[in-house]
């Protein structure tokens, strides 16, 4: 028999792969300026999916992967982002994000702490669609950097609540200001060759959300990341030096490190130089 732990966990992962549904049609539409208003169809035929065909990871399932009109493959990337949206949501329900402190066993169900599980949820359901779309298309539309931001601007608020001043407000946004300024420089002296403007936004709103030192350590690991990742492209031959790789992911990647290892990262910075 199901204790509550689990039933809670249930729910809310199935209403995460209801979220990651629609993420899926965000990644597919926000980047070609098309609207997400309208029913699904498939890319191929472009057919109307019918209620039974858009069930969350269970249809893609019962298809054998492939679209029940024409029978064309469908894309693992549908049930993979409803999977990890769900998992994602769970683990914010029970484990918070330990940079910006926990929650404890015993507060978990009271409003403030749902309110910080529902904005942590934003936070990271807005990373994944900058991840996937960029990863895919090499665009980070807008419509998800500001979803970003306010997700972002919602969990310090959340947070700290009556303790965020405006100053503090301030201070946030004039970290993503100093966090994104590497990736400015690096726009303005490559010319947008090196690195898209979509990455300088992504990099104010990395810094807004985990301040100075979060954000410059997150820059940190996506240029640590997509360095190696670069470099095995080119190793591989399935890359030349002039070819461009999409930058957005590993930024993600490294607000990602940053938010669940945070505090051991610093850590061992403090214990490494003694400061």
């Amino acid at each position: 028999m199901i204790d509550e732990r689990g039933l809670w966990s249930l729910i809310i992962f199935v209403t995460g792969t209801v979220i990651g549904s629609f993420l899926n049609v965000l990644i597919d539409r926000w980047p070609k300026n098309q609207s997400i208003n309208g029913r699904s169809h498939c890319d191929y035929c472009h057919k109307t999916l019918a209620a039974g065909d858009l069930v969350p990871v269970l249809s893609f399932f019962w298809l054998r992967g492939r679209c029940h009109y024409c029978h064309k493959p469908l894309s693992w990337q549908y049930p993979l982002i409803e999977l990890l949206t769900g998992l994602v949501m769970v683990l914010m329900f029970w484990f918070p994000f330990p940079l910006f402190g926990q929650v404890s066993a015993s507060s978990r169900q009271t409003v403030g702490s749902w309110a910080l599980m529902v904005a942590g949820s934003a936070v990271m359901i807005s990373l994944i669609v900058i991840f996937v779309s960029d990863l895919k298309y090499q665009i980070i539309p807008d419509q998800i950097q500001v979803v970003f931001f306010t997700s972002a601007l919602f969990y310090l608020l959340t947070r700290l609540g009556a303790r965020l001043t405006l100053i503090d407000l301030i201070w946030q946004l004039m970290a993503g200001v100093m966090v994104t300024m590497p990736i400015l420089l690096v726009y303005l002296f490559t010319k947008g060759k090196g690195m898209g403007f979509g990455d300088v936004k992504l990099a104010f709103n990395m810094g807004m959300l985990l301040g100075v030192k979060g954000g410059l350590l997150a820059l940190y690991f996506a240029f640590v990341l997509g360095g190696v990742y670069a470099s095995a492209l080119f190793l591989a031959k399935k890359k030349k030096m002039k070819s461009r790789v999409a930058f957005g992911p590993f930024l993600v990647l490294g607000t990602v490190v940053m938010l669940w290892a945070g505090q051991h990262v610093l850590s061992l910075i403090r214990a490494w130089y003694g400061i």
